[in-house]
């Protein structure tokens, strides 16, 4: 880390003692727990275009939402852009992710619970009043279609365009569009004394269509109909059919 960074991180969160990388890492970032004498902090830090564009719209999320008490999220410090780097500083939260703690559960019984919190937590966003301030009133599924688009054409993704093209010609019937995480996988969410209570890796938050959301929070298990009845023993509001599932986990989830 350059000398430059670490001030520049410093005069955000106070004089830093230690950098220490983490064991769970994504493939579009470097996270650091940052130890300073004010206390803990996360360094998220990403180096490619289409990463650093994800981690500048997750500090604009974080930030949105520093001040509201619905949506449990880590809290926004500061945002670097660095000539060949982006570093996104926010609150160093305890917790493992819901995939390490299904790993770690001792029997069925325990995964159960785990995912039926995990369905009860993300019911609670999906019900989150959005003021008209939040509201964007576009199709977050067109919006989302173009996005895949540009993708393909600068060779930033999986997808291609006959999929693509596919996925345009056969979209859902559309419902009522909710606030969403945009990246809602078991990866995502951190588990705390058992119970799932904070949303991680904002960037794609915003409002759009839950069923995105529920199709790839249940896309670890979706064979497993024990661990899925216990999802939506948690989430109540709606049942993704197996086509909506392929649509969204198989198909629009390869471009991002």
């Amino acid at each position: 880390m350059n000398i430059q960074l670490i001030k520049k991180v410093e005069e955000i969160v106070g004089e830093v003692k230690r950098f220490i990388p983490l064991d769970e890492q994504g493939c579009t970032s470097i996270v650091q727990k940052v130890r300073t004498k004010n206390g803990c902090f996360l360094l998220k830090s990403s180096f490619e275009e289409k990463y650093r564009e994800w981690l500048r719209n997750e500090a604009q999320v974080l930030e949105k939402l520093n001040h509201q008490k619905q949506i449990s999220v880590p809290k926004y410090y500061g945002f670097i852009e660095e000539k060949l780097g982006s570093h996104l500083i926010m609150s160093y939260e305890d917790g493992i992710t819901l995939t390490k703690a299904l790993e770690q559960a001792k029997c069925k019984t325990e995964k159960q619970s785990l995912i039926r919190s995990f369905g009860s937590f993300l019911q609670q966003l999906h019900e989150t009043k959005i003021l008209e301030s939040q509201n964007h009133h576009s199709d977050w599924l067109d919006s989302q279609l173009v996005k895949a688009n540009g993708y393909v054409e600068r060779g930033q993704t999986e997808g291609n365009f006959q999929l693509l093209e596919k996925l345009k010609s056969n979209k859902p019937s559309p419902v009522k569009q909710t606030f969403i995480h945009g990246d809602c996988t078991t990866d995502n969410v951190l588990v705390v004394d058992g119970e799932v209570k904070i949303f991680i890796d904002v960037a794609g938050m915003t409002v759009g269509d839950p069923r995105y959301d529920v199709s790839l929070a249940i896309s670890s298990f979706f064979n497993d109909e024990e661990l899925k009845d216990s999802f939506y023993e948690g989430y109540r509001r709606y049942n993704v059919s197996k086509e909506e599932f392929i649509y969204f986990d198989e198909g629009l989830y390869e471009f991002f």
